[in-house]
């Protein structure tokens, strides 16, 4: 079953977002490059995204799903926009899409050889 799995912020600062949230939280962040980390606790996870290039308007969603190209041909039928295809990730791949009302979301496939 597809669950929501995580959310990822766009930031100004990675660093300085990390040191909020563990300063806040006691969250710990791993990093993925100088512009991304990440929770890892597999439950609900935080991503915080400091490229402002890679930028969504707002927090996305991401839905954790078993198979993810039967996922984007389901969005696709279901009358949703990709807005960025289907890109490899370090632990997976994803894709985001558009709901019928304009939200960014993204679905996510876990790398089963990790």
């Amino acid at each position: 079953m597809a669950k929501l799995n995580y959310v990822e912020l766009p930031v100004q600062s990675t660093e300085t977002t990390k040191a909020f949230f563990a300063d806040a939280f006691g969250w710990d962040f791993a990093d993925y490059g100088p512009t991304y980390a990440a929770t890892q606790t597999g439950e609900g996870d935080l991503g915080l995204q400091g490229d402002r290039a890679e930028w969504t308007s707002a927090p996305l969603p991401v839905i954790q799903v078993d198979d993810l190209d039967a996922t984007l041909a389901a969005v696709t039928g279901a009358g949703g926009t990709i807005s960025q295809p289907i890109f490899a990730f370090p632990g997976g791949r994803r894709f985001h899409f558009r709901d019928p009302n304009g939200n960014e979301l993204a679905a996510m496939q876990p790398d089963t050889h990790a």
